[in-house]
């Protein structure tokens, strides 16, 4: 078991829920505006990292074609991409279990808060959180860190020593440092084993099971 936390921040995507789908189809329609096609496991990477950044790193897109190429994204994403997705197994009874422990709950994610409110409603998970932070639909607040940070300034009292954000990405790890508190970087999502060693967390966590023991 890890310290006893008493503020739990949360990733979404590839932490509490499994987006593949909905994300790797929604770029591929994104890259079909540009005559481009790709393999839904080559876009397994755009899972986690600002969507503008993916589009830039991945495809050399300039700032003005990844800015269109998430307009278009969007435009699949928010009609069926948001829905073709998962809650991980025992996500649900662990959130519930914190909750009535007295936890405060958040999610910082760098999907922009209007689509993550929709996911975690969608799935019923929104009564859990005392907070959703997210990225702004013009671009703004994608860095990890800076979620981070706007999700602590609105959480009640958050003690650095007693507060942990758990992600499956060295974004979500690096964030939380800069930020001063823990991190649990889990497995089973979307970040590689070499990707979250090298991140150095406080904690690692191989499944959902393993990462509700760590939280107590």
């Amino acid at each position: 078991m890890a310290k006893p936390y008493t503020t739990i921040l949360f990733d979404l995507d590839g932490t509490l829920t499994d987006p593949k789908v909905g994300i790797t189809r929604s770029v591929q329609y994104a890259l079909s505006k540009f005559g481009l096609q790709a393999d839904p496991e080559d876009l397994v990477p755009f899972i986690g990292p600002p969507l503008h950044e993916s589009f830039q790193k991945f495809f050399s897109f300039d700032r003005e074609q990844s800015m269109q190429a998430v307009a278009y994204y969007r435009e699949y994403y928010s009609e069926r991409g948001i829905y073709e997705n998962a809650v991980y197994p025992g996500i649900t009874a662990m959130l519930k279990r914190l909750r009535e422990q007295g936890r405060d709950l958040a999610v910082a994610t760098s999907k922009p808060t209007f689509f993550a409110e929709q996911v975690l409603k969608h799935f019923k998970l929104d009564g859990f959180f005392t907070v959703v932070a997210g990225s702004n639909l013009d671009g703004t607040r994608t860095d990890k860190t800076e979620v981070i940070r706007f999700a602590l300034q609105q959480l009640p009292s958050p003690l650095p020593g007693r507060t942990v954000m758990v992600g499956d990405r060295k974004y979500d790890v690096s964030g939380a440092r800069n930020c001063g508190i823990d991190a649990i970087a889990v497995t089973y999502g979307y970040g590689s084993p070499a990707e979250l060693a090298q991140a150095s967390p406080t904690y690692l966590a191989r499944s959902v099971e393993e990462l509700s023991r760590l939280l107590g």
